[in-house]
């Protein structure tokens, strides 16, 4: 059974899965074609034969009151034509028997019961004058006789047999058709996966996801499972097509944005090799400044890697009090910007709210927002931040009292290394919205940015209640 079983995977794994279906589809509808053409053959014999029969059960009680009171008989024929019943009286007792040696149709001792009344009627093949034949053997009523009749046979062998070569023909046609049904079966069915195939070949050939499967116009979940899958591929070829082109223009934008301070750190570095030719103060503005760029390009490398990350730790996930972490970050920022005012309003009912995230990653989330408001905030100007409790989530604010943002720079607010026209001279990367978006949609939380109303920039987070 092993050795079965093992020829039968490595038959499966050598054809293709188009021929395995083809042959699957064609031999099922082979043994249904061979079951039918079997199924009429054995009716179609069973009739004829029972038709033969009846026949004779007619022309034996024809017989029967067409001879009464007649004696023992032979056979008033030879069975030599067909539809020409053999018909002959025989005797219970042999005795009484003395033309026994002149009939055609044989007489046994089953013969004898019949005509006893032993044995019930029968039916029996046998051959006479070379000729095969069927004989109905029954008991005259009131004599201790049998009646013998019997019917060529041959037409009727012969029609089953014309009835075996159609249905052979027929069955022959039907498994062609069904072969050629299944391959055409197969190569239309399979084809998307076939296609689907070619593409996944194409793909991994070129490293190109913008690829796509041809698939029917038309509503994707109104297909076939092979159209849902075809369309599920092009969803993720899309995805992934987005994902390679983030990655690309995330490479390409980091390369771009650590060229300027690798350069600067460079010529820092080799200004610091050559410390002998330098005065005390071009020295020590030269290691101020080497330090000052090694700061910025780690925090630029460090924002990189948090970038880099799709979804937060679920071992990490708990369930986190914003109000607690908007208090704690507040502070933080007043010590990192004594110049700028910051003002907390909680809202009493959002105090003990919980929401389900990561308490590192969301302080990260705020600490941003409230770096970017101080940022574009004017000294002495303040940053209002509100957190208040909605309907199955909690909504916090910041806002900024400084330029806002201009209408062509709103859509791109949260691109990476993005900076506006009026913040390009400022400190920082243009890593900070990107990375509190991202920060949001991994915690199911939706952050945008709008113009405020007066001037300034507001920034509103929502954050459900429910589970990530």
């Amino acid at each position: 059974m092993t050795g079965t079983r093992g020829l039968g995977a490595r038959w499966q794994r050598r054809r293709p899965l188009r021929t395995r279906l083809a042959l699957a589809a064609t031999a099922a509808v082979a043994l249904v074609a061979v079951g039918v053409c079997a199924a009429a053959f054995v009716i179609i014999r069973y009739q004829m034969t029972r038709q033969l029969e009846l026949n004779l059960a007619q022309t034996a009680t024809d017989r029967i009151q067409q001879t009464r009171g007649w004696g023992p008989t032979v056979s008033d024929a030879s069975c030599r034509y067909q539809a020409v019943p053999c018909v002959q009286i025989v005797p219970a007792d042999p005795a009484r028997d003395p033309r026994a040696k002149y009939r055609f149709l044989p007489v046994d001792d089953a013969t004898r019961e019949v005509a006893a009344g032993r044995r019930t009627a029968y039916y029996k093949e046998l051959t006479v004058q070379g000729q095969p034949v069927r004989m109905y053997t029954t008991k005259r009523p009131g004599q201790a006789e049998a009646l013998q009749v019997a019917l060529r046979s041959d037409t009727v062998e012969r029609g089953v047999r014309h009835a075996a070569w159609a249905l052979f023909a027929v069955g022959g046609a039907g498994v062609l058709l069904a072969a050629a049904l299944g391959y055409w079966v197969s190569r239309t069915g399979l084809a998307p996966v076939a296609r689907l195939t070619a593409t996944a070949e194409r793909i991994a050939s070129t490293r190109d996801a913008r690829h796509r499967i041809d698939i029917p116009a038309g509503p994707p979940d109104r297909g076939d499972e092979i159209t849902r899958l075809a369309a599920s591929f092009n969803t993720m070829l899309g995805e992934l097509e987005q994902s390679v082109a983030a990655q690309r223009r995330l490479v390409a934008d980091a390369s771009h944005e650590l060229r300027t301070p690798l350069t600067a750190l460079r010529t820092n570095a080799e200004l610091l090799a050559r410390a002998d030719r330098l005065t005390d103060a071009q020295r020590d503005r030269a290691s101020a400044a080497l330090g000052r760029q090694l700061r910025e390009v780690t925090t630029l490398v460090n924002d990189l890697i948090e970038l880099a990350r799709d979804e937060e730790p679920q071992p990490l996930v708990e369930q986190v009090r914003p109000a607690a972490l908007l208090e704690h970050t507040v502070a933080a920022a007043r010590e990192h910007w004594p110049e700028i005012a910051f003002t907390a309003g909680i809202e009493p009912a959002a105090t003990e709210v919980a929401v389900p995230g990561v308490p590192a990653r969301l302080t990260r989330l705020l600490s941003n927002l409230l770096d970017n408001a101080a940022k574009f905030s004017p000294p002495g100007g303040p940053v209002d931040t509100t957190l208040t409790a909605v309907p199955g989530a909690l909504e916090l604010t910041v806002r900024d009292h400084g330029p806002g943002i201009a209408a062509e720079d709103l859509p791109h607010v949260f691109d990476r290394f993005y900076r506006a026209e009026s913040a390009r001279a400022l400190p920082g990367s243009g890593l900070g919205l990107a990375m509190a978006r991202q920060i949001a949609h991994a915690h199911n939380a939706e952050l945008t940015a709008a113009r405020a109303p007066g001037g300034g920039a507001l920034f509103r987070l929502r954050m459900p209640t429910g589970k990530p």
